[in-house]
């Protein structure tokens, strides 16, 4: 394993450019679904958690479309991060051009929008819990264009159909994803 991969080396630049709590949370989940993820497609855990921890590790400081992920890309090449890496990273924003070429990037940009969309949802149960949370549930607020409206449905739905899943065991494949880090996203 590359270092550039290892949680310490991750975290580190994570929190070199990210100091929101809301953003730190977000980048933990995708990071928690892009594990589970591998795990799933038999892919290498550390490689595409790094992928997921750091995919908006630059949003914060360059929030503006194309600057984000773009600025991010140019960090991440400095700091001697591969080619494959950060076209994964960049091919999240439809708006870079970059196609999604690996399964690691279809997944990243499956999980993205859906990990922020199932932590809305646990923050309306009564006791804010992400395991209280229900596949059901999250269908059917998907349904709801008010209920965390600026979660892009269409993406959701694009990363489903790129993977070629049911929309359902997506939404399981998230939940069961979120649950175990469920006290690190305050959930």
């Amino acid at each position: 394993m590359s270092e550039l991969y290892a949680p310490e080396t991750t975290y580190e630049l994570l929190h070199e450019y990210t100091k929101t709590d809301g953003l730190l949370r977000h980048a933990y989940a995708v990071q928690a679904a892009m594990r589970a993820a591998a795990r799933r497609t038999g892919n290498d855990e550390t490689y595409w958690a790094a992928v997921g921890l750091l995919h908006d590790f630059d949003y914060e400081k360059y929030p503006e479309a194309p600057d984000h992920p773009l600025k991010g890309a140019e960090i991440l090449r400095e700091r001697g991060y591969p080619e494959e890496f950060v076209r994964t990273i960049l091919s999240h924003a439809g708006y870079t051009g970059v196609p999604r070429e690996n399964d690691c990037a279809r997944w990243l940009f499956a999980v993205d929008e859906l990990c922020g969309f199932c932590m809305a949802c646990a923050m309306v149960q009564p006791d804010k819990r992400i395991a209280q949370v229900k596949v059901k549930s999250v269908r059917k607020k998907l349904k709801k264009k008010d209920f965390a409206a600026k979660v892009s449905r269409e993406d959701i739905a694009e990363g489903m159909a790129d993977l070629g899943l049911e929309q359902d065991d997506l939404i399981a494949h998230v939940l069961e994803a979120l649950v175990p880090v469920g006290e690190d996203l305050g959930l």
